[in-house]
């Protein structure tokens, strides 16, 4: 059985009862965020601001479905919230706002924004003398915006060490740019670099529990590759199903 199947099909509900929703880019990424809460973030579901926090940025705001069953699943958001995603009468749109929804650290949506903002909080919290750990979801795609290499390149200097970037490596990108070593580059940039398949529960397990963190070192990044649409068949790969509500 596919990991976190029970999520994916509450992705799919939600989808299909708003008629909103990106289901392929959030199957991709659910088993990775509902790891980080379950077994790496430090939070407190009823005191989201939580002063001693870790902060988890989905920089792939349009996968923010994926985002939402997690959030429930650990106790950020209601039933009732749930229910009205992607409505007027409720506070979960197509995309995260840090205003409204508990948990989000960022509103994100067009891409290359959300990972800048985690460079940003995290060299904050470093000069603040604070131990919070920063985690920051890129899509492959959005791995061609200037700002991405940009923001890569100011944190490998000042070493941020409390950085950690998750690069959800399901080829998308490929469609138009197929030559594209995304760990190289992310060496290159001097960021400590590993490849994960990132729906394989021990795999995530060994990378995350592997990483340290420091207010000085270099900063990190999991490249994991996914499958996009992971979990139904006819939806997995690169296809009409991006951006389609079933019926």
């Amino acid at each position: 059985m596919t990991l976190n199947s029970d999520l994916r099909l509450k992705i799919a509900e939600m989808v299909k009862r708003s008629g909103e929703g990106h289901i392929p880019s959030s199957f991709s990424i659910v088993d990775i965020i509902d790891h980080l809460y379950a077994h790496v973030l430090r939070v407190r579901p009823k005191e989201p601001q939580w002063s001693e926090r870790d902060y988890f940025i989905l920089s792939k705001g349009h996968g923010c479905s994926a985002l939402y069953v997690v959030l429930h699943k650990h106790g950020f958001l209601t039933d009732e919230d749930m229910l009205h995603y992607s409505t007027a009468a409720g506070r979960l749109g197509g995309h995260p706002d840090v205003t409204i929804v508990p948990g989000a650290e960022a509103s994100t949506g067009s891409l290359g924004h959300g990972f800048p903002s985690a460079v940003g909080i995290a060299l904050g919290l470093r000069i603040q003398a604070r131990e919070n750990r920063i985690f920051a979801l890129l899509g492959d795609g959005e791995c061609h915006e200037g700002t991405i290499w940009e923001s890569a390149n100011v944190a490998s200097n000042l070493q941020l060490g409390n950085l950690c970037a998750i690069v959800d490596w399901n080829g998308s990108a490929a469609q138009l740019m197929p030559r594209d070593d995304l760990p190289a580059k992310w060496r290159a940039f001097g960021w400590e670099t590993q490849v994960i398949d990132g729906h394989s529960a021990e795999e995530l397990s060994a990378a995350f529990g592997s990483l340290t963190f420091s207010a000085r070192g270099n900063p990190k990044v999991v490249i994991a590759r996914n499958t996009k649409g992971k979990g139904v068949s006819f939806v997995e790969g690169h296809g009409k199903w991006h951006h389609r509500v079933p019926d």
